[in-house]
């Protein structure tokens, strides 16, 4: 399995609530910089935080790839949720290639949990940032990090 993970583009420092908080104009940039990697790639499947601005960050990427991937919107990859349960949730999926586009911290958190079986060395994750990760199945410990692309650092 091929597990690609997205930190949501820049988004306002300010909204009546952060679920709230919409995509800036460099965060979509950096967005279309970050979908540079998946082109050509055999995604199906986009699994997204519910905020707006992952939601932004998903549909601009479904754009971007050509409608290919589907889009379904997942209330366990808010900043909050424990990544640990979200094992769970990815260990029912069957994709081959899947993204998911969350938040800080849940995002390095859950990278370093499948990368060391721990989270205490999360993933640094900035605006836009992608990681690869590669492994047989989504379990802690069993995948690893074959890139880590951060805006601004083209293909």
């Amino acid at each position: 399995m091929k597990l690609w993970l997205l930190r949501h583009g820049e988004a306002e420092p300010h909204a009546r609530t952060d679920a709230e908080r919409e995509l800036t104009r460099h965060g979509r940039k950096e967005v279309r910089q970050a979908a540079l990697h998946l082109i050509g790639r055999p995604l199906r499947t986009i699994l997204c935080s519910p905020y707006v601005r992952a939601r932004q960050t998903a549909e601009l990427m479904e754009d971007l790839l050509d409608g290919t991937p589907k889009l379904l919107v997942a209330d366990w990859l808010t900043p909050d949720d424990d990544p640990r349960q979200a094992l769970d949730r990815l260990a029912e999926r069957g994709e081959e290639e899947l993204l998911l586009v969350s938040h800080q911290p849940f995002v390095g958190a859950l990278a370093g949990l499948l990368i060391h079986g721990h989270l205490q060395d999360p993933v640094p994750m900035q605006t836009a940032s992608l990681a690869e990760l590669d492994g047989e199945l989504p379990l802690a410990g069993a995948m690893y990090l074959r890139a880590l692309h951060h805006p601004g650092h083209r293909p």
